[in-house]
């Protein structure tokens, strides 16, 4: 048997402190959740807003890769993309949401330079090129809100069982517990009250 379960004034306060523990990183455990689900709203929010953008925006894109590649052959496009520099602009930084650490991406959005000569290429090329830049910032941006979301929404379940485990488990365990405590001192008490009435009442025969 737990000692700390023994009917004692100082179990007594075992238990309710730890009762009133219970509560409180009930209510902590509920407020943290609150605020990631609101988080993961807004990034939802913005997730479904980028992702129609990027539908339409890769739709256009190939739309325009689609008549540079006939107006100046597949080749020619192919040898042309090889001159496009590799981007290495992105950093990626954290940042903590109640505990959550989640990406915070940075770009450096740089002016379009083409690589190519404009010599022997058609506009339809450089307008490839602008919209696949767009396609890269947007795809960028999806890829940090798509992340952030995943893994609020991972601990919004981990902070949901806990809540649920001082909601359903501790606090009722220590409420019983408190119960039992000051019922048994209570029944105590008139026990001892009882046998010192019993005693004065011999006392006084």
């Amino acid at each position: 048997m737990d000692p700390n379960t023994f009917p004692t004034k100082g179990n007594l306060i075992l238990a309710k402190n730890s009762l009133a523990l219970s509560k409180q990183g009930y209510e902590l455990m509920d407020k943290k959740r609150n605020i990631l689900i609101r988080e993961l709203m807004e990034l939802i929010e913005q997730a479904t807003d980028i992702q129609k953008e990027i539908d339409i925006t890769f739709t256009s894109a190939y739309q325009a890769l689609q008549k540079a590649n006939i107006q100046m052959g597949i080749h020619e496009v192919e040898t042309l993309s090889l001159s496009v520099p590799i981007e290495n602009s992105i950093t990626i930084k954290r940042r903590s949401v109640m505990g959550t650490e989640i990406p915070k991406v940075e770009y450096k959005e740089q002016e379009l330079k083409p690589s190519y000569s404009f010599y022997g290429t058609k506009m339809s090329l450089d307008e490839t090129c602008e919209k696949f830049r767009r396609v890269k910032e947007l795809t960028i941006r999806l890829a940090q809100i798509e992340t952030s979301a995943y893994r609020l929404a991972y601990n919004i379940k981990k902070t949901q069982k806990r809540a649920n485990a001082l909601q359903n488990i501790t606090i009722p365990k220590y409420e019983m517990l408190t119960r039992e405590i000051e019922n048994a001192l209570e029944e105590k008490e008139r026990e001892e009250f009882t046998r010192l009435k019993v005693i004065k009442k011999v006392k006084y025969l």
